[in-house]
């Protein structure tokens, strides 16, 4: 999987679009290395680097996902909004796309993205040649992530 990253190769495409629906704004949440998560001085320094720089404070931390969870303060929950939209951090502007490496993408609630598998249409031509019914075409559709 690293070494198709490396030459530009994603296993998924990004559809839709941005639906303004600001969850992806409202707790960001961040997946750390082991070494950082386990050594209390690196956990420290990401922590005020993320408060100094991007402007989130740390609301709680998944000790089994290794995962740091967020509130920005840019974020305006009455106007669903950033107040720094053209200045945003990397973090914020690489939604969804970096979504596209995982095994499975899974997007926020209310966000209009969604992955497509890139072999899409060879897989929607064999599943058009099984003897299905439409809800488990359907089904299997969505799961495989062919619309």
């Amino acid at each position: 999987r690293a070494l198709r990253r490396s030459r530009g190769e994603r296993p998924w495409t990004l559809g839709g679009g941005c639906r303004r629906s600001g969850a992806c704004c409202e707790a960001p949440a961040i997946a750390v290395g082991q070494g950082t998560w386990s050594m209390a001085s690196a956990r420290r320094l990401f922590v005020a680097w993320q408060r100094r720089v991007n402007g989130f404070e740390l609301v709680s931390a998944d000790d089994r996902a290794r995962v740091f969870v967020f509130r920005c303060t840019h974020f305006d929950r009455a106007t669903r909004s950033c107040d720094s939209y053209a200045t945003r951090p990397f973090f914020c502007r690489d939604y969804p796309v970096n979504l596209l490496d995982q095994p499975n993408p899974v997007f926020l609630s209310g966000c209009g993205f969604r992955s497509i598998a890139r072999n899409a249409a060879a897989l929607q031509i064999a599943l058009a040649k099984q003897d299905l019914t439409p809800e488990q075409r359907h089904a299997l559709a969505r799961d495989l992530h062919l619309e």
